[in-house]
């Protein structure tokens, strides 16, 4: 599949996908939508890829949201069968195996916070800006936003945001943990670079392992969270990165060759 509006590179096994619509702020259309599920899909067994980060192209927004021009004209199926797309590329997102750092250079509100929200963990530029507009436009969150969003930042916070469809900057973002980490705009891919490339240098079955175990943790008690952190922890051991790891220890070499078996 040939795409239009996004752009992807394997640097060095960490996969830098762009939304790439600057002249539309980055806005989500179907079309976009599609390019990213296909993207998602070769991503989900992809050995070479052991972390992804995703940003938006240009200097001045990640992702300003779904695409309003295209939605002003569906009826109610078609606005259904739109926002069953979104939520699911986005779904596919949060479970990719690999960990997904959103790189928030600017816009990101609706769909954009709503993307962000499904990565997991996100850096913003000093100029970012977060917002749910929905309610602004006679619509609630479309992709995920009323059940990511407070579970980023809790239920309070989630509400206010959605509710009020005010828009916040960085600082504030950061200040209720919806960002990791704020710097300046050009250092944002540098710094996130470099915690992806720390995450890459790491066990990948490890790492994957660690991320499965946390997601189905977040959705269910804290009993059986343990339960299936016991067989993640369990499975480790039948890793040949697993042996790595330990004669490294044992052996005091900081070089570790983990190869992902």
């Amino acid at each position: 599949m040939a795409y239009n509006n996004i752009k992807f590179e394997n640097q060095d096994g960490i996969g830098v996908l762009t939304i790439d619509r600057p002249k539309a702020l980055n806005a989500l259309n179907s079309e976009t939508l599609l390019e990213l599920n296909d993207l998602v899909g070769k991503l989900e067994t992809d050995k070479d890829v052991k972390v992804v980060v995703i940003t938006g192209g240009g200097d001045k927004s990640f992702v300003a949201g779904a695409d309003i021009k295209e939605m002003s004209t569906k009826n109610a199926v078609d606005g259904r069968n739109f926002g069953k797309i979104g939520q699911d590329v986005f779904t596919r997102i949060e479970n990719l195996p690999q960990p997904v750092i959103a790189a928030v250079n600017g816009f990101a509100l609706g769909g954009g916070c709503e993307l962000a929200c499904a990565c997991d963990f996100r850096y913003a530029s000093e100029n970012a800006l977060f917002g749910q507009p929905e309610v602004g436009l006679g619509i609630t969150p479309g992709f995920g936003g009323t059940q990511r969003l407070p579970r980023v930042v809790g239920r309070g916070y989630g509400k206010e945001l959605i509710f009020t469809a005010a828009n916040i900057k960085a600082d504030e973002a950061y200040r209720i943990g919806l960002v990791n980490k704020v710097v300046p705009q050009e250092e944002l891919m540098p710094t996130v670079m470099k915690v992806a490339k720390k995450i890459a240098a790491n066990a990948p079955i490890a790492v994957q392992l660690s991320k499965a175990a946390i997601n189905r943790g977040m959705q269910c008690d804290i009993v059986t969270g343990i339960a299936y952190e016991d067989e993640v922890f369990g499975l480790c051991f039948s890793t040949e990165d697993q042996t790595e790891g330990m004669a490294a220890f044992m052996e005091k070499r900081k070089e570790k060759n983990f190869q992902g078996k």
